[in-house]
């Protein structure tokens, strides 16, 4: 795995923070052997553009509480609502429309790279409720 510490903490940081406004059908692609220009992608989806635009303001809100505060150094997209990007230069996140993410298929452009896992906490937390109660 080629991303650095930080890269990984964003990339997961920013997962969660899409996982907590239900953004749908996220992955984080380690694509730091094939670009010199950033560490990981984060890809996220959402059904209509109000949600795209508050996975981004939830995102940008959660990088910044971290201890370190990341504030993108650019972030293009806003207006149409369709496919924002955040470019935190460890990280790009990408939250798109579902359409566009089908049409784009970011993640068929960058399948020989590898992924990295993410797991929603709030999944987790549910499991492991739902396994102590049948118990």
């Amino acid at each position: 795995m080629t991303v650095s510490e930080r890269a990984h903490e964003l990339a997961i940081a920013a997962a969660q923070a899409a996982a907590d406004k239900k953004a749908q059908d996220i992955t984080i692609i380690d694509v730091g052997d094939q670009l010199a220009i950033t560490d990981a992608f984060v890809l996220a989806a959402a059904p209509n553009e109000r949600q795209v635009l508050a996975i981004v303001d939830a995102i940008e809100e959660s990088l910044l509480e971290l201890p370190d505060k990341a504030k993108p150094v650019r972030r293009e997209g806003e207006r149409g609502g369709r496919w924002v990007l955040l470019d935190y230069v460890d990280i790009v996140v990408h939250v798109q429309h579902t359409e566009e993410r089908e049409f784009y298929a970011l993640d068929r452009l960058w399948k020989d790279c590898p992924t990295i896992p993410f797991v929603d906490r709030d999944l987790v937390e549910a499991d492991a409720g739902g396994s102590a109660a049948a118990e």
